[in-house]
């Protein structure tokens, strides 16, 4: 789908609304966070490690937004009963979630298949779609109390066409494709949460420059810039866009 590179948000867009971003300690997660803030959201800060979700915490604050929450979790290590835990706690405290934005990822080795290590490939798989898919189910009755829920999640092309060498990062992003579908499939008609796929793009970020370390990061977008389609998905703007795939950029030509 196309970008909404143009979109300009209204300051108030998400007053009102709790938003759960993932991987909220850096990069794009930490802009979209500090985003979502800005425009009136109460956000929880879900991440690793609690420092880097201080700091996030502290840049909110100071910029006059709604008081945010932090909850450290790591998807290697949690469990099922973390999740349902989680969603006590966040029932306990907001009653509802309004938005899941899905950002945390684990981009593993570029590497041919024939000798991607499987331990790795499990934690990759373990970060990128057991972990999230899990949390989303212990979390869809706190997403059916609200009366506007989006749920977005972050793709990448090579979840869209694989892609040699991108190993279980690319297999993990077509499982978010069609995770993404099939629950925007079950829940349209019987409740008002939306879900789609996010593309960001090329973007200036530590696992881009992982990926690419011969790339010059100055002909990136930043994180702040690519915002606009991060802000619309999550705003009551995107009714009606279900089980959809969008780009955070355009496309090159």
């Amino acid at each position: 789908m196309s970008c909404k590179i143009d979109y300009q948000a209204r300051p108030d867009l998400l007053a009102g609304r709790v938003i759960l971003v993932t991987g909220a300690g850096d990069g794009i997660g930490r802009a979209a966070a500090e985003q979502y803030a800005r425009h009136g959201a109460t956000v929880i800060l879900l991440g690793r490690t609690t420092a880097k979700l201080e700091a996030v915490y502290d840049a909110i604050e100071a910029a006059g937004g709604p008081q945010p929450a932090i909850f450290p979790l790591n998807f290697e290590g949690a469990t099922l009963k973390d999740y349902h835990d989680m969603a006590e706690t966040l029932d306990r405290e907001f009653g509802r979630l309004d938005g899941i934005l899905h950002n945390a990822s684990l981009l593993g080795r570029l590497t041919p298949f024939e000798q991607y290590d499987p331990a790795l490939w499990e934690q990759v798989m373990q970060v990128n779609i057991n972990g999230p898919i899990w949390m989303t189910q212990a979390l869809l009755p706190l997403l059916k109390a609200s009366d506007d829920a989006s749920v977005v999640f972050t793709s990448s092309s090579v979840g869209r066409k694989g892609r040699a060498f991108w190993g279980a990062y690319a297999v993990s992003k077509a499982a978010t494709e069609n995770v993404s579908e099939l629950l925007a499939d079950e829940l349209e008609n019987v409740s008002r949460i939306r879900v789609n796929t996010l593309n960001p793009g090329g973007t200036r970020t530590q696992m881009r420059k992982t990926a690419y370390p011969a790339e010059d990061p100055e002909q990136l977008r930043t994180p702040d810039e690519i915002m606009p389609t991060y802000l619309w998905l999550m705003g009551p703007d995107s009714q009606g866009h279900s089980g959809e795939r969008f780009d955070a950029q355009p496309a090159k030509p």
